[in-house]
């Protein structure tokens, strides 16, 4: 597992000097908006690249930095080092209080657990075994607890090894023998090591993947540089739904992942279709979302309580959603 991480540390190295500077020198001028987003630049994030450069567009300053994990992006967001934060705070918000608060959903659980079929072939065989997943809160963490659950199996470990992209490679490198990853990961496995890997089944999820969150004083004092954000990202959310093919053309036009390897590229159009045709969030998520994440999250363990008494008011605020949505109209 070592091997593992040191390879993840290695795939990630950029981003993490990145994640130095920025908590290490509030000394630097800042832009106005801090975004901290606890996972590397890939595939799998560009259309939300995309909607950063469009809200700057809009006229909103933004700088991004992309640290090590979500933990790290959620600590950057309560200690006012960063202002809004990309993950899914839950259990955060619940067991430390923070005055942190959810308002916009990214993405829903598209995850696919996966095993190396020579040392496993189904979930009883992962019973006293170690997984790895994004990071410690995920829901790719509360996906894989809830199937240990339901197969009434336990982990001996679970290693953090955030990016889908990152994991798929330490699978193929042999560091890595059981894990969850995206359908851009799934498909890299598929092609390069055909009939290597097993995928295990699970039930379809629809809960909160990925969120944008901020202090609940930053929602407050800056509601127009917010909406700017919120409606950059519905938008291009709805424009990605109608035409997958547009993010390959956006990448080229803000040159983003200009290292993006040719396979890389290739995978973009596949898996945006993908997204596309399971369902991008194109509201945000809302109220029903945040329901659905309370029933997962607390049969998974990582939210306490009855799903059905916990509030949405202490988790999510849907103001900028829905002053968003009042000026672009629903999906």
């Amino acid at each position: 597992m070592q091997s593992m991480l040191k390879a993840a540390r290695s795939a990630a190295g950029a981003a993490l000097f990145g994640a130095t500077l920025f908590l290490g020198s509030t000394a630097l001028a800042q832009a106005e908006m801090r975004v901290a987003f606890g996972d590397i630049p890939s595939v799998e994030t560009l259309h939300l690249l995309i909607a950063f450069e469009r809200a700057k567009e809009a006229g909103l300053e933004l700088e991004v930095s992309y640290l090590k994990s979500e933990d790290i992006a959620a600590q950057a967001v309560v200690s006012g080092q960063a202002d809004v934060g990309v993950g899914g705070p839950y259990a955060l918000i619940q067991k430390v209080k923070a005055p942190v608060r959810m308002f916009m959903q990214l993405s829903t659980l598209q995850m696919y657990p996966v095993v190396n079929g020579e040392s496993y072939k189904t979930w009883k065989d992962l019973d006293g075994e170690e997984v790895a997943v994004h990071s410690r809160g995920s829901g790719t963490e509360a996906l894989m607890k809830l199937a240990a659950q339901q197969n009434g199996i336990a982990f001996s470990g679970i290693s953090y090894v955030p990016g889908s992209e990152v994991r798929a490679g330490a699978l193929l490198q042999g560091n890595v023998k059981a894990s969850i990853v995206d359908a851009s990961g799934k498909r890299l496995l598929e092609k390069q090591a055909p009939g290597k890997f097993v995928f295990l089944p699970v039930d379809n999820i629809t809960a909160t993947d990925e969120a944008l969150f901020a202090n609940t004083e930053y929602l407050e004092a800056n509601k127009e540089d917010v909406a700017k954000l919120v409606e950059a990202i519905v938008s291009t959310w709805r424009e990605v739904q109608a035409n997958p093919k547009i993010v390959g053309e956006l990448r080229t036009k803000y040159n983003l992942l200009p290292d993006a390897t040719p396979d890389m590229v290739a995978e973009i159009e596949p898996y945006f279709a993908e997204a596309a045709a399971a369902g991008l969030p194109l509201n945000g998520g809302g109220e029903e979302a945040a329901k659905d994440d309370f029933a997962f999250y607390t049969v998974s363990g990582a939210l306490q309580g009855e799903a059905t008494e916990l509030k949405t008011e202490d988790f999510w605020d849907f103001t900028p959603l829905k002053a968003a949505l009042a000026k672009l109209g629903q999906s």
